[in-house]
Order: structure tokens, then C-alpha cells, then sequence
């Protein structure tokens, strides 16, 4: 490409979240008036917010914007909205509508700059069916891009994040390793397959794998981004009725990103989620610590990761094979409460 966006950007962040334990401490004890039609709220931790405004729909809401995490704008632009749009899978709805939001350094970039991150998102808007309505920008010396999501869903059908049963299988459908990846790339020895299916994996919506959830008995969903896959494992058996084993020999990777960890290429984010996170893992202390690391390695667009009755995995799994989607069953529910790591 003729111009990279790490000309203009502070690529050493990467865009990463506030840790989980940052955001608890600034949201504990924020309350608001009880809304009769506000299904789901900031206070739930699911992945966006929803409000019933008739007996058949209710509105899907959710936003995310973050710094570049590769040099062609085009390709930035479409990370960020599937990545936008993902909550809207993750909670059962469909998006519909979109707002674009842009942080630019006027001074540093060309406008061609914008134009090819705009290019980038709208081509994934379209291939999710969702109109751009409009957007707002502003001037900062760090480039930032997103969209905010509005989505639609029956009400009785909403997909919440904390809701798993008993005896369901744990199903995930995108590869892990985006986040040591990007720290490979920063680092320049990240090699190109380990980068071209670094870029597939973050660019691809889960329109498909969520237009599959239907008609089965799925219980929770989530979709896998920033806490990683522990993180948002321990979101999904918050209320600690169930617990989870993630089997870590089942895990999908992307390329190399075994050799990475182990090399040491470890984002930041993974360490404020294992902080957080590990003593919620009952056997930590027994696991490998490169795969402590692949599971809290912090996730941009990542997968869905959901339950399901048992006696329908491998159907729901083949059928989502056969649609291009790299779902593969990584655990269990258990009766007991935390999660365990096998293998």
C-alpha cells in the first residue's frame, strides 16, 4: 500500500481494553433508575445493551474503536467493523444500522488515509446488510477508529453471556492468537502465513456462525475479544451456579502463535487478564504457563464462544464446517462452580 498507518499512530499501545479489573473497580456501584423496557445494561457485563421497544423487537446497541493493529487502512477499516458488529452476533440480533467514529491527526495523515479506513468498513457493513447512517470525527494526535452498532432482536430470543446449562458442550469458532500475533508483527518476525491468517481471522464476520445458533438449544454466547478466552469464559459462569473444562489440546491456533508465546511475545493485556482472571482457574498453578498465556492472550475480533445441549455439538460444529466456519468443540459444562483446564 502507499501509505501505513503506523506513520501515524502510537502502534506501542495496540488499542488494548482497560483490564477487567480497572473497569470493575470505575463501574462498581453505578446505578441508574429501573427502566421497564431495559432488558440488559452495563451492569450485566454482556456484550451490549438491550431495550424492548415492542412485544417483537428489541434494540441491540454496542461500540468499539481502537488505534491500528496493521498498516493498510483499507484492511484496518474492515477489522474494525466486523469486530464492531460482533456483539450484535454475540447477543442473538442482527445489526442493522451503523455510526462511524474517528479519532484523525489531521496534521500527520492524508484524508486519503480516512477515506481507505472508511472504504474498508463500509465493505464489511454491506456484506452484514447494515447502513451506515452517518458517523462523527474529531482531531487527535492518535488515530482511532470504529462504528457504534445498532442491532435487532426478538426480545424472548436474546443470547445472554451468563447463562450456561447443564450438560452443554463449549463451542468456539474462530482460532486464538491474534493478540501474540500482533506482538510478533510489532516486533517484525512474525512470518507472512502467521499474517495473512491474522488478518482473515479479524476481518471475518460471525454472521455466519451466528446465523447457524438458530434453532438450536443455545444457552450462552459470548463473543471472544480483549478479556480473552478465560476472561470471557469466567463472564459466562458468573453466576456460579455451572462451571466450565476447557480442554487446551483442543484449542485451534493461529499459525505460529505457539512458538510465539513461547518465545516470550506476550501483549501486555495478557498479563492484566491472568491477574485478574487466574484464581478464578481452580488447577492454575498446575498449567503450562505458555498455555496460561494462549488462553488470556487478548483477542481483536475474535470467535463466538457459546453452549449447547451435548447431543447437538457435532451437528451445529459440521454444519458451521461446511459454511467456512472454523467451529470446533473446546469443553464442557460442569455442576461444579469455576473452570478447570484439562490436557
Amino acid at each position: 500500500m502507499d501509505e501505513k498507518l503506523t506513520s501515524y499512530t502510537k502502534f506501542s499501545g495496540c488499542g488494548a481494553k482497560l483490564g477487567p479489573a480497572l473497569l470493575d473497580k470505575a463501574l462498581c456501584g453505578l446505578k441508574q433508575p429501573e427502566y421497564a423496557n431495559l432488558i440488559s445494561d452495563f451492569s450485566t457485563s454482556d456484550d451490549a445493551g438491550i431495550y424492548k421497544v415492542s412485544d417483537e423487537i428489541a434494540l441491540v446497541q454496542t461500540v468499539d474503536f481502537f488505534p491500528p493493529i496493521v498498516d493498510d487502512p483499507y484492511i484496518f477499516g474492515q477489522i474494525t467493523a466486523a469486530n464492531a458488529l460482533s456483539d450484535v452476533y454475540a447477543m442473538g440480533g442482527k445489526p442493522v444500522t451503523a455510526l462511524s467514529m474517528v479519532c484523525f491527526p489531521k496534521d500527520k495523515a492524508p484524508i486519503e488515509t480516512l477515506r481507505k479506513m472508511m472504504e474498508g468498513g463500509l465493505s464489511k457493513l454491506i456484506e452484514a446488510e447494515t447502513a451506515l447512517v452517518g458517523g462523527h470525527s474529531i482531531e487527535d494526535e492518535e488515530l482511532k477508529f470504529g462504528f457504534s452498532i445498532t442491532g435487532t432482536v426478538h426480545p424472548d430470543k436474546v443470547l445472554y453471556n451468563n447463562t450456561p446449562g447443564k450438560n452443554e458442550k463449549l463451542i468456539l469458532t474462530k482460532p486464538l492468537g491474534t493478540g501474540i500475533i500482533n506482538t510478533a508483527l510489532r516486533g517484525g518476525i512474525a512470518s507472512k502465513q502467521s499474517i495473512e491468517a491474522f488478518i482473515d481471522s479479524m476481518r471475518t464476520l460471525n454472521k455466519t456462525a451466528a446465523e447457524l445458533l438458530s434453532g438450536y438449544n443455545v444457552s450462552s454466547c459470548t463473543d471472544v475479544t480483549g478479556f480473552g478466552l478465560i476472561g470471557h469464559a469466567c463472564e459466562m459462569t458468573a453466576r456460579g451456579s455451572i462451571g466450565m473444562k476447557i480442554y487446551s489440546d483442543r484449542l485451534e491456533l493461529l499459525p505460529d502463535v505457539k512458538e510465539y508465546a513461547q518465545m516470550g511475545l506476550i501483549p501486555a493485556g495478557t498479563y492484566r487478564n491472568r491477574d485478574y482472571r487466574q484464581k478464578f482457574v481452580k488447577n492454575h498453578e498446575e498449567i503450562n504457563r505458555t498455555v496460561m498465556d494462549l488462553l488470556f492472550d487478548p483477542q481483536t475480533s475474535g470467535g463466538l464462544l457459546f453452549t449447547v445441549d451435548e447431543n447437538q455439538a457435532d451437528e451445529i460444529c459440521r454444519k458451521m464446517k461446511g459454511r467456512g466456519v472454523a467451529a470446533h468443540i473446546i469443553g464442557e459444562t460442569t455442576p461444579t462452580e469455576g473452570i478447570e483446564i484439562i490436557g
